[in-house]
């Protein structure tokens, strides 16, 4: 149900922009958000964004990232700034159904940020 896309390789310092797609309504999901998980490391979450569109970052990411929704295109985006090698992570969309409550998750997207 969801489709992660965006990622790639940039420089430090540089800028992209991640987009998960829902097959379905993104309103039939209280929170929607962002995780990452870099090589050798846990799974971490990244962003969250609930129902109201009140926003959760990273200490690490915080003033960096910005998560966005658009609930006509039914997609939430990532946009990550002045990245940073330790950025580099397989980066997976996340929401929760808010009648069901399961977790649904993207297939995860890689950001390799190296110069």
């Amino acid at each position: 149900q969801l489709q992660a896309s965006g990622g790639g390789l940039v420089q430090p310092g540089g800028s992209l922009r991640l987009s998960c797609a829902f097959s379905g309504s993104i309103l039939s999901f209280v929170v929607v958000g962002w995780y990452r998980q870099a090589p050798g490391k846990q799974r971490e979450l990244v962003a969250f964004m609930d129902a109201s569109s009140n926003t959760n970052y990273a200490d690490s990411v915080k003033g960096r990232f910005t998560i966005s929704r658009e609930n006509a295109k039914n997609t939430v985006n990532l946009h990550m700034n002045s990245l940073k090698p330790e950025d580099t992570a397989v980066y997976y969309c996340n929401a929760k159904h808010k009648v069901n409550m399961r977790d649904y998750w993207g297939q995860g997207t890689l950001v390799t940020v190296s110069s």
